[in-house]
């Protein structure tokens, strides 16, 4: 936990008002982001973000601050996810697999935009929207909350309830699918197409970027993408990728949004503390 976070946690603990306030504001963007990229609607997301914040308020006497505030309000969050996922209009009657995901990415039309393009740029945005919302929520939240979010795998492996190995394995699948939903979009004019020669670069290159592959295997991978234009252009993609996962952990609660949720968060404190 933050220093600064610690020091708010403190004094709202000893009912200072503003300081819960200050709190909860600093991490309300994260857990809209998250709300919005699992129920894939700015309204159910408002949701998420409101009952997360409110269910924070009545249960803070019991954190103990034992994990981070953001794995605290990430875990409520999720648990208002489920829910919400299972009675939204917005849910998606069925969701691919990602065997299905990425055999349809294979099938899509290669425009060969330039990513550096302002309309390329947008249109990679709503891809990559669409890309994680396609996936299935058990590797939707995995790569949300570590790479758009930015947290360690130790922490999504708390919000979760899972072990790290097992964050780092869903992980993998799930940056693999997106890559591939991506690549079209991704090559430039004259970049060799993807194919199925190396299948397995990619995610061997996920899992060298998470520290997972001694230093031998680190070189053999780094001589195989020296000679092999493919794979090195498919690396690249994931790179690519990821880098657009970071900037969409950027975006802001929208202002509406903000404003109707300070309202209901003033009216409960202004009865309840």
């Amino acid at each position: 936990m933050s220093s600064d976070d610690a020091t708010l946690l403190a004094a709202a603990r000893t009912g200072d008002r503003q300081a819960l306030e200050q709190l909860l504001t600093r991490h309300q963007a994260q857990v809209f982001r998250f709300g919005k990229k699992m129920c894939r609607n700015d309204e159910d997301a408002q949701d998420i973000l409101q009952e997360t914040l409110l269910a924070a308020v009545r249960t803070l006497p019991e954190f103990r601050g034992a994990s981070s505030i953001s794995t605290w309000l990430y875990t409520i969050a999720r648990s208002f996810c489920i829910k919400k996922r299972r009675t939204s209009k917005f849910a998606p009657a069925a969701v691919e697999s990602l065997e299905q995901h990425a055999e349809r990415a294979a099938e899509l039309p290669d425009p060969r935009h330039n990513p550096e393009d302002e309309a390329a740029s947008s249109q990679l945005r709503g891809a990559l929207d669409e890309a994680i919302g396609g996936l299935e929520p058990m590797y939707r939240e995995v790569l949300v909350l570590r790479d758009v979010e930015g947290l360690p795998a130790s922490e999504v492996a708390e919000v979760l309830s899972l072990s790290v190995e097992a964050v780092k394995s869903r992980l993998h699948r799930a940056r693999v699918a997106v890559r591939e939903q991506l690549a079209p979009l991704l090559l430039q004019e004259g970049a060799p197409a993807p194919d199925r020669a190396c299948r397995d670069v990619v995610e061997l290159f996920s899992r060298r970027l998470e520290g997972e592959i001694d230093g031998n295997a680190c070189a053999e991978l780094e001589e195989h993408l020296k000679s092999c234009a493919t794979c090195r252009g498919r690396c690249d993609s994931l790179r690519a990728t990821l880098a657009l996962c970071k900037n969409a952990g950027e975006a802001q609660v929208p202002p509406a949004v903000e404003r109707s949720v300070r309202r209901a968060l003033g009216s409960f404190l202004d009865v309840h503390r």
